[in-house]
């Protein structure tokens, strides 16, 4: 690669990065679209493996994508406000038990200060920001029924989704195609080879490893259901969806589920029924889920998940989260390669 090709690589780059921060508005839907399609992909081309046209299978998984999100939407949401709204009511209760319970068991069993274990401000803290924030919802509310424009801005990108994510499913493969041919022709091997890496390892992660994390949010929150958790859906959701960094799912949801069932019920017994229910989801997840739906492939590292989606939103803010894992999966896959070639070079060799 001569200079002027390096320094012409580096000024497209550029560009697209300015570009990407000053449309980073207008991108939002159709990334949202491009990540639907990218998932929906590969079950259109098994339907139209088995005799269907190709139109007629992006009709049919643009259904099950668009009734899985409705679906999710008029469940989900109401219930995590329900839950939401009940911990924001007990919380003051929860704040007095472990003033009442904990504060003086660290206080004879460790020697902490009676000052330091006095949460009274934080509960006054809290109850006073509860109330910021109901009354910051209702600015926000009167404003959107104000501001015609911006409730107008948002249906159009929310409709634009659905849209966009069919029309992308449609001619996925022929777009791919397209990209194909305009590599140049020196480079095209080495680029068909890390483009498919790049998807091995992001349909690991998306594919696979998100499956793996929503498995566990519905074993945790149901099982934390049958325990009788009041915070069953919030607990078990959060315990779920980070569990793509190991054990941390488990661990900080056992610690929660723990804490919310002793405040609830008063009862260690409670905490076996809670142990209970996370041991049955770890175990399904070493010995079923993740042999299953992500086998032996290689995704993303658990820290170069969380490096990448806080740079993108520091970066491009909603945009750079949606380009996050895509950019992480390349950038990955361009390590291993150049690894590759620095341990055949001289420099790795020599002594």
């Amino acid at each position: 690669m001569t200079e002027s090709q390096k320094w012409l690589i580096l000024a497209v780059t550029l560009v697209v990065g300015g570009l990407v921060y000053l449309l980073s508005p207008v991108l939002t839907p159709f990334l949202a679209a491009a990540l639907l399609a990218y998932l929906g992909d590969p079950l259109v081309d098994r339907l139209e493996a088995r005799g269907l046209p190709r139109t007629g299978s992006v009709a049919i998984v643009f259904v099950l994508l668009l009734g899985i999100i409705i679906l999710v939407l008029l469940l989900l949401v109401p219930a995590i406000g329900h839950q939401i709204e009940v911990l924001a009511s007990k919380l003051p209760a929860y704040l007095d038990w472990v003033n009442a319970n904990a504060g003086p068991w660290l206080q004879n069993t460790f020697g902490v200060e009676a000052s330091l274990l006095d949460l009274s401000f934080l509960k006054s803290a809290l109850q006073e920001h509860w109330q910021q924030l109901g009354g910051a919802a209702k600015n926000v509310m009167a404003w959107l029924s104000q501001s015609g424009m911006a409730v107008a801005a948002f249906m159009a990108n929310l409709l634009l989704i659905p849209v966009v994510t069919f029309y992308l499913l449609r001619d996925w493969d022929i777009l791919v195609e397209k990209i194909h041919g305009q590599l140049p022709r020196r480079w095209e091997p080495a680029g068909v080879k890390l483009a498919k890496e790049s998807d091995e390892v992001l349909g690991a992660f998306l594919r696979g490893q998100m499956l793996v994390m929503l498995a566990l949010a519905f074993v945790y929150s149901m099982g934390l259901w049958w325990v009788g958790l009041e915070l069953a859906l919030i607990i078990g959701l959060f315990a779920g969806l980070v569990s793509f960094v190991p054990y941390l799912g488990f661990i900080v949801g056992i610690l929660l589920a723990g804490i919310a069932a002793l405040m609830q019920f008063h009862d260690p017994v409670y905490l076996l029924l809670v142990a209970a229910v996370f041991g049955v989801g770890q175990a399904l997840e070493g010995m079923l889920l993740t042999p299953l739906l992500v086998g032996d492939k290689i995704g993303l590292h658990p820290v170069a998940v969380i490096f990448a989606v806080m740079a993108g939103a520091q970066l491009f803010g909603f945009v750079g989260v949606l380009l996050a894992l895509p950019v992480a999966a390349v950038v990955m896959v361009m390590l291993r390669h150049f690894q590759q070639i620095y341990r055949q070079s001289n420099l790795y060799a020599e002594k």
